[in-house]
């Protein structure tokens, strides 16, 4: 699969994007705990696979099989669209939908993740100024291995005339 650069630049307008297109984002992000603990407790996610040590790694295998804490799915998933924003969220007018979200993978406390994205769709929309874009974001980590899928729908601006 051939992945274009990131395109932090002006060329990220509905009109700057094909179906089929696959952008690798420039940057990535090391998980830390904080990350995890205090965004997990703001949501009020209290589970032990997230904050409690001893119990995953007195458990013969840990919880769901793992034997430390592992980063809350959410955490996983914000972070790999926010990666993907820098070159797909500039011109959006407006977010339409996250769906068909997968988490692949367990994510624990010091991976890296890095943002990918294919184009599977644009439309025209309701207003002459703008299309309808749905990207399907990937977040790999620094393993190569695939941790999140999901697939994203927005209305993005038109490059002015």
């Amino acid at each position: 699969m051939e992945f274009m650069e990131g395109r932090t630049s002006p060329d990220n307008y509905f009109e700057d994007f094909r179906v089929g297109q696959m952008i690798a984002h420039a940057r990535g992000k090391t998980v830390t705990e904080m990350d995890n603990v205090l965004l997990t407790n703001l949501v009020m996610n209290t589970a032990d696979g997230h904050f409690n040590e001893h119990r995953m790694q007195q458990q013969q295998r840990g919880i769901a099989g793992f034997n430390t804490r592992i980063v809350y799915g959410g955490i996983s998933f914000s972070m790999v669209i926010g990666l993907a924003a820098q070159d797909t969220g500039e011109h959006v007018l407006e977010e339409r939908g996250m769906d068909k979200i997968r988490l692949r993978a367990p994510v624990h406390h010091g991976d890296t993740l890095y943002a990918y994205t294919e184009v599977l769709e644009t439309a025209d929309a309701e207003i002459p100024d703008a299309g309808i874009i749905r990207f399907k974001h990937f977040g790999i980590n620094q393993d190569d291995k695939l941790v999140y899928e999901g697939e994203r729908t927005v209305l993005m601006s038109r490059r002015p005339k």
